[in-house]
């Protein structure tokens, strides 16, 4: 008999050990009033951030914080403070939707920025590694558009942009991309495509956009045009060296006449 008290107690000791040690590593649980505070700094530093990486970084934070929460027995008493947390959370993602498209988006054409199309470049590039598939890379500058703004203005200018962003999403594949580089010149991404292929998805672009817009100089009516230079970017090859070699081959298609698009060299 004494010899099983001695092994209950020993069991006993080892239990409350354990518990000890459970008690001992759980992490400090965030309290909801901390929580609510929290969610008011996040969002401050949202907007005062143009980084899209520092906002994954807060997101981040602020779903490590909203776990803690859930696994506080506090929530249940404190549900008002939840309730305005939760409010401030929907705030947030709505300012995070609207700060993404600022961040990304050429406000006036709606087609890619500068930054959109450098992160879009990073992911298909990636992916075209992965798959070993090609990227097609195209620069395209819009014809005698200086002509087009001294004659018509800037406003006319930028109706044509525009058009030209329109007509080049409905004329492209859903998985292609056009982004506005600077001025009236574009870059598009061609996913998987062969040079074959490229070159015919942007003469249909070009006969499309002459087809719907045209423009009214010294009473002769002239269509849209653009010329296009198409490179296929190599395996692990950079964005400015396959934009640069676009580019060159952009260049060559101004000089020979305008209103084409030329492949550019390996």
């Amino acid at each position: 008999m004494q010899g099983a008290t001695k092994q209950g107690q020993k069991r006993i000791l080892r239990l409350v050990k354990s518990t000890d040690a459970m008690t001992s590593e759980r992490k400090p649980m965030i309290d909801s009033e901390d929580y609510y505070k929290q969610v008011e700094h996040y969002a401050d530093q949202i907007r005062k951030t143009r980084n899209a990486d520092e906002i994954i970084r807060i997101l981040d934070m602020v779903l490590s914080d909203t776990r803690g929460l859930r696994a506080n027995d506090e929530v249940f008493a404190a549900q008002e403070q939840i309730k305005r947390a939760e409010q401030k959370i929907e705030s947030l993602k709505d300012e995070i939707e609207q700060l993404r498209g600022l961040v990304q988006t050429d406000q006036m054409t709606g087609a890619f920025n500068r930054r959109g199309l450098d992160e879009t470049f990073v992911r298909e590039a990636a992916r075209a590694d992965r798959n070993a598939q090609s990227l097609g890379v195209v620069v395209i500058d819009l014809d005698n558009f200086k002509q087009i703004n001294d004659n018509l203005g800037h406003q006319s200018g930028d109706s044509i942009l525009i058009n030209f962003v329109a007509v080049a999403k409905e004329t492209l594949r859903p998985t292609d991309i056009v982004a506005r580089f600077g001025g009236e010149e574009f870059v598009i991404l061609l996913p998987d495509v062969v040079m074959e292929d490229a070159l015919t998805i942007i003469q249909r672009l070009q006969n499309n956009l002459a087809k719907s817009l045209s423009i009214q100089i010294d009473n002769q009516s002239m269509p849209v045009t653009f010329s296009a230079g198409v490179a296929l970017r190599s395996f692990g090859e950079h964005q400015n060296s396959v934009i640069s070699r676009a580019d060159k081959a952009l260049y060559q298609a101004k000089r020979t006449g305008k209103n084409r698009a030329i492949p550019a060299l390996a």
